[in-house]
């Protein structure tokens, strides 16, 4: 009988929180850096400026996407070089443990 962490491995989790109208745009560049799938969920919530306006225009989303940390990287970079500067949108990286890890990398 196998140990229950037998099959567990150490991937990414990228999550990313912006503007619902954004979202496709944003998909397009997880999968364009390497992802091969996400999950998006409706998100709300109030920061360092209070209420974003896109809170009165559609909300936000929460994009959530394990990878292998090379491709976190790559995401990174892409988000601080087009998406920072110019969009509401905040993001981090965390190391999770994951079951079918070879799924992620």
């Amino acid at each position: 009988m196998s140990e229950p962490h037998a099959h567990r491995g150490a991937v990414a989790l990228v999550t990313i929180v912006a503007e619902a109208i954004v979202e496709q745009r944003l998909v397009r560049d997880l999968r364009d850096a390497g992802a091969h799938g996400w999950t998006v969920t409706a998100a709300r919530g109030e920061g360092p400026r209070n209420r974003r306006v896109g809170d009165l225009e559609g909300g936000n989303v929460r994009i959530e996407t394990l990878v292998s940390h090379a491709t976190a990287d790559a995401i990174m970079a892409k988000l601080a070089a087009d998406w920072f500067p110019h969009y509401a949108v905040v993001a981090w990286v965390a190391d999770v443990e994951v079951a079918r890890e070879d799924r992620y990398l």
